[in-house]
């Protein structure tokens, strides 16, 4: 009891003698150390100021197997505006946060984890700007990596077996190209659907666009949203399962808004037009991309299929995405073999 009073006070301590650096979010320029930004209480162990609140999407973008962890900032007195199948239209000084690390090993959460890099979206002004911060060795700081950055490194699966990666952080303008819509750099993880799910937090459990009302981030949802599933819930639909899993993965980019919306190719959770979803569409300008093959979804023929041959391919010429990843998805890659198969 002694104990958890201490922790209690010193956080209380902390969280309000302490402050995000608002100043440094809205700056010129970048600061070359991520702990500048003063959103965690801790920086090596990720604890985060008691304003920069955790969030997780139904659905997680494919990033070479790495784990996410992703925490919110919005400043006092000031709200995000609800947007319809957007992202929250966040005010100036926000600040979106993510983490990306690989599990020492998957089977035993405690021996720890390697933080690999830390992505910040910050509002200023005149819009969004991305920035990204690799961690040290040690694990005591992130420095940022205007030009990115290769990490070799590896960890062991849940069957125990050791994976090995190269995992890569973006540089800037690696950022724009998912990051974009309409030329300008936006979100794209959280929309009112892709957050509506239940989160454990430190005062109990609540379905996350409730929390946020309450911690006053946002203005207002619609209580009839809908939303993308897990798409590693084998239990589910398989046709929700894909198209969640492309909504999240290639939609932002494949949309009308998106950087390949020259394609006709959109991919995002709303779309309901089988030639756009790709059935017997034709590719425009995709070269080799395509492998030879004459539409993006023929049904019943996963292997004619050019989403599928791109989705599996390693030549950075062919696969799709183009950048964010150095390993072929596998369990996505057999779950739209399969959905193709049964179209």
């Amino acid at each position: 009891m002694k104990k958890i009073l201490i922790t209690f006070l010193l956080s209380f301590f902390y969280n309000h003698l302490s402050a995000v650096n608002d100043q440094m979010i809205l700056a010129e320029n970048f600061p070359d150390k991520l702990s500048d930004f003063e959103f965690f209480l801790d920086n090596s162990a990720q604890i985060p100021h008691d304003k920069v609140i955790q969030y997780e999407l139904i659905s997680s973008l494919f990033s070479d197997y790495s784990k996410k962890q992703r925490w919110v900032y919005v400043p006092s007195y000031v709200k995000a505006n609800y947007e319809q199948n957007w992202v929250f239209n966040f005010p100036t000084g926000s600040a979106l946060i993510k983490t990306f690390y690989y599990p020492v090993d998957e089977r035993y959460p405690t021996l720890g984890k390697q933080l690999l890099e830390t992505r910040l979206l910050l509002r200023k002004s005149h819009g969004w700007e991305a920035v990204s911060y690799a961690w040290n060795e040690e694990q005591t700081e992130a420095y940022k990596k205007i030009a990115g950055k290769t990490i070799s490194t590896s960890w062991t699966d849940f069957m125990g077996d050791e994976k090995e990666v190269r995992y890569r952080v973006p540089n800037v303008n690696q950022c724009k190209e998912c990051h974009s819509a309409e030329d300008k750099i936006t979100p794209i993880g959280p929309k009112a659907r892709n957050i509506n799910k239940k989160l454990v937090y430190d005062d109990g459990e609540f379905n996350q666009l409730e929390y946020w009302m309450d911690r006053q981030i946002i203005d207002n949802y619609p209580l009839d949203l809908i939303s993308p599933v897990d798409w590693t819930n084998e239990n589910l639909n398989i046709n929700d399962r894909v198209r969640s899993y492309l909504d999240v993965n290639c939609g932002h980019c494949h949309s009308p808004t998106g950087n390949a919306n020259s394609t006709g190719l959109y991919l995002q959770l709303d779309e309901t037009r089988d030639i756009h979803l790709g059935i017997f569409k034709k590719p425009v300008a995709t070269g080799r991309g395509s492998g030879g093959f004459k539409y993006s979804i023929v049904p019943g023929k996963p292997d004619e299929s050019i989403l599928l041959y791109r989705m599996t391919s390693m030549d950075p010429g062919v696969m799709m995405p183009e950048s964010g990843r150095s390993l072929s998805h596998i369990e996505a890659v057999e779950m739209v073999r399969e959905w193709i198969y049964g179209l």
